[in-house]
């Protein structure tokens, strides 16, 4: 059957994989009092797309990331994109092995123009440098 160009078979899965890969709640970082401490008490680290704000947990358990994408940035629709691209990126690139650190990450608006993998380039940059800034 052809429908718009497209040819579907009676197997075809329309809605995508059938093992969608996740982001899972107790990888993020929700509380509005976890993300003040991170700005108060934490590091921070630059790159060109983000700024990338980052501190150790008493309790050595995962790492647990926190987008925040203001109205300045643009419209709804562009502040979620931000957001997907940066969440894809984190899952591409989060250690496996990686301490309990709270991380959030600011974009700038040239993130919205920058190439995927220029993102997950400054992501894995971040990661390696709050992997060195927990460890001492």
């Amino acid at each position: 059957m052809v429908a718009g160009g497209i040819v579907l078979n009676g197997s075809a899965n329309l809605s995508g994989s059938s093992r969608r890969a996740k982001f899972p709640p107790s990888l993020r970082l929700l509380r509005h009092a976890d993300f003040e401490r991170v700005y108060k008490q934490g590091r921070r680290h630059f790159a060109a797309h983000m700024t990338v704000f980052y501190l150790p947990r008493a309790e050595n358990t995962n790492l647990r990331v926190g987008f925040t994408v203001g109205r300045v940035l643009g419209g709804a629709v562009d502040r979620n994109r931000m957001k997907r691209r940066l969440r894809e990126a984190v899952r591409l690139q989060r250690p496996e092995n990686s301490a309990g650190v709270d991380v959030v990450i600011n974009p700038k608006k040239s993130l919205l123009k920058a190439e995927f993998k220029e993102i997950e380039q400054e992501i894995a940059r971040a990661f390696a440098v709050i992997h060195k800034g927990s460890k001492g």
